[in-house]
């Protein structure tokens, strides 16, 4: 996500009074909210219940007409009906015909965009893949599970090839293998230069993929930024040390700090993601195994929702670790250095 992309949501001082039978203010839902969201971001809208982002999300979707403040969502009113071909939404529930198939659910939703009979055919293809539910594509969405039902809604969130995507509790009901497709999808979809907004009581999900976030509280804002300008004590310091080092070193090493600082650091073992734990774990007994059940491995992203042209360079191969003997001159060097006058 680039800083200088352009804002491709924008809500100024957004407010919203629920009123009884006979208009008075009964409920102030939302109070005076300002967020931008910019090409390519996931921004995090969170909060508990009732601090008023459902009621947000229905101002975006054009569902509610604010009390007060302005929105605009890609450059128009959320009330523009043309400009709705444009979003794509997964409600918190997922509403779904229980007597349909998933197939036939996903060309249901693709005949409401007007997509042709071909496009529609190869676009549910690449979503049932992409989802890891190819092998149910004739089974009634009624027998699915909530996780099964939640992927199935996802799919026809991302049937129009939407700009922006707004995602409600999109990991609810899944299992840690769903939970972490769905977040690699997001943040895929986000480098592709689709504009996300998401909610989630789940905020280690919001931490791994939102780049900025709002927390509202009693229809406020209560606190935004990026996630490092949220969470990063500026005042503490944290030092990694490379592979290699023995536990030896790593004493002396934190004696010397003891003695240049006066303040003894703390001194343990980092530990593993229980998520990346588990999915090694699971990883490792699927490629033992011969078959499974329920979902099906993920497929990757859909063809269609790919950029047409791939720009971002691969990622940097990580530095190998150095040899002991230069983990034991990089020591040294530490220790040698006195602490700036």
């Amino acid at each position: 996500m680039n800083d200088s992309s352009p804002a491709l949501v924008e809500v100024q001082h957004l407010s919203k009074v629920f009123r009884d039978f006979w208009r008075r203010p009964k409920v102030q839902a939302v109070d005076d909210v300002s967020f931008s969201i910019r090409r390519g971001e996931v921004f995090g809208l969170l909060g508990p219940n009732g601090s008023g982002k459902s009621t947000t999300i229905k101002m975006l979707l054009g569902l509610l007409f604010p009390t007060r403040g302005t929105i605009q969502v890609l450059g128009r009113s959320p009330r523009d009906v043309q400009n709705k071909r444009r979003i794509g939404y997964l409600p918190e529930e997922s509403y779904l015909y229980s007597y349909l198939t998933s197939w036939e659910t996903l060309d249901f939703y693709g005949r409401l965009f007007d997509l042709g009979p071909a496009e529609r055919r190869a676009r549910i293809d690449q979503l049932l893949d992409m989802i890891g539910l190819r092998h149910a594509r004739n089974r009634v969405v009624g027998e699915f599970s909530k996780g099964m039902a939640r992927r199935i809604g996802l799919a026809q969130a991302l049937i129009n090839d939407p700009d922006f995507i707004i995602l409600d509790e999109p990991t609810s009901g899944l299992d840690p293998i769903g939970c972490r497709q769905i977040k690699d999808l997001i943040l895929t979809l986000a480098r592709r230069g689709k504009t996300i907004l998401m909610t989630s009581h789940l905020l280690a999900d919001v931490e791994d993929v939102c780049d900025r976030v709002a927390i509202l509280y009693n229809g406020r804002v209560q606190a935004q930024g990026t996630i490092d300008e949220l969470l990063q004590e500026a005042e503490r310091f944290r030092l990694t040390l490379p592979h290699g080092v023995t536990r030896a070193q790593a004493e002396h090493l934190a004696a010397e700090a003891a003695r240049l600082t006066g303040i003894p650091p703390e001194l343990d073992h980092p530990r593993r993601d229980l998520e990346q734990f588990f999915l090694q774990v699971v990883e490792k007994a699927r490629a033992a195994a011969s078959s499974s059940s329920g979902v099906g491995s993920d497929q990757g992203v859909a063809t269609y929702l790919r950029p047409a042209e791939t720009t971002a360079s691969n990622p940097s191969t990580p530095p190998t670790a150095p040899p002991p003997e230069d983990v034991d001159k990089a020591l040294a060097s530490l220790v040698r250095r006195d602490p700036p006058e």
